[in-house]
């Protein structure tokens, strides 16, 4: 089997840990029934040897596989890496979403997408990520007694993402460090608000409302000050024309939303004003993981 899974943005800005959508950026990975347990990795992670002895995909796999049949079985893993690790792409959630549904297949058991995202809850406890990464699209995501309730909307082709993707990682946990452990309320006003007037912007395809809806005061600031660049980067896309600009997931990548029409542009600038820094345009994926034999 082979299976393609999505990168991710989340947040969007004020969705903190409910709101993202689906990238077409893909990890890909081929299993097949083997002699011995044998991994190989290309692209991200390539030169990372430690990722070939302990690798958290095949750590899922194997548990949930052997869940499912009573028994271990030696496969070969063939990763095709390309989202890139700690850029706030959603690479973590990319492996716990393909483990869980490679391990699925193997077993010969049909599982729904719904209960995918269901299992993945329990490696990582918040559905921003895994809920696109399941289902593609935008998703507005709630977890209810252990359970992820999400609301998915399919995206036009009109639209792109034009990501920025620097050079330095940020780690999500530490990232979190920055966070205060209480708000004004005032803030959390702001940002609920901007939540609710977001996803009915999605839904709506009231595009031109985003860069009103996209605003934050809870948590962007404070992690883009260990790479101020950033600040740049959000003034630059929104002054060229991106409907709007968030940091994505914990950062380090700035997510921007445009339409067609106007990504060369925005790609052209940033280029021009972060040359240390990858900028790509990329189309956006309603699929989510896709299985193929």
């Amino acid at each position: 089997m082979r299976i393609r899974i999505p990168a991710t943005s989340a947040n969007l800005g004020p969705g903190f840990d409910s709101l993202g959508l689906a990238i077409s950026l893909y990890n890909y990975v081929t299993i097949k029934p083997y002699t011995c347990q044998s991994v190989s990795i290309k692209g991200e992670g390539s030169s990372r040897s430690r990722l070939r002895v302990n690798n958290v995909f095949v750590s899922i796999f194997a548990e949930i596989y052997k869940e499912l049949v009573g028994k271990k079985d030696d496969f070969r893993f063939e990763f095709e890496n390309n989202i890139p690790f700690s850029r706030g792409l959603g690479s973590s959630s990319a492996v716990i979403v393909g483990a869980i549904a490679s391990a699925y297949h193997m077993a010969d058991i049909k599982i729904s997408k719904e209960h995918v995202l269901n299992r993945a809850l329990v490696y990582e406890n918040h559905p921003d990520n895994i809920a696109p990464a399941v289902f593609g699209g935008f998703t507005t995501s709630i977890v209810v007694d252990g359970s992820v309730k999400t609301l998915k909307k399919e995206l036009p082709k009109s639209l792109q993402a034009v990501m920025v993707i620097p050079n330095r990682a940020m780690s999500t946990a530490q990232s979190r460090t920055l966070l205060p452990k209480s708000y004004y309320m005032s803030d959390v006003t702001f940002n609920s608000s901007r939540v609710g007037f977001m996803s009915a912007a999605f839904f709506n395809e009231q595009w031109e409302l985003l860069k009103y809806a996209s605003l934050d005061k809870m948590h962007e600031n404070r992690r883009m000050k260990n790479l101020k660049e950033l600040f740049g980067v959000r003034k630059i896309a929104l002054e060229n024309g991106a409907l709007m600009s968030t940091l994505s997931g914990s950062g380090s990548s700035f997510f921007s939303l445009v339409y067609q029409k106007d990504a060369k542009k925005v790609e052209d600038k940033l280029k021009k004003s972060f040359p240390n820094f990858r900028v790509e345009v990329f189309d956006l994926d309603n699929i989510g993981f896709k299985v193929e034999k």
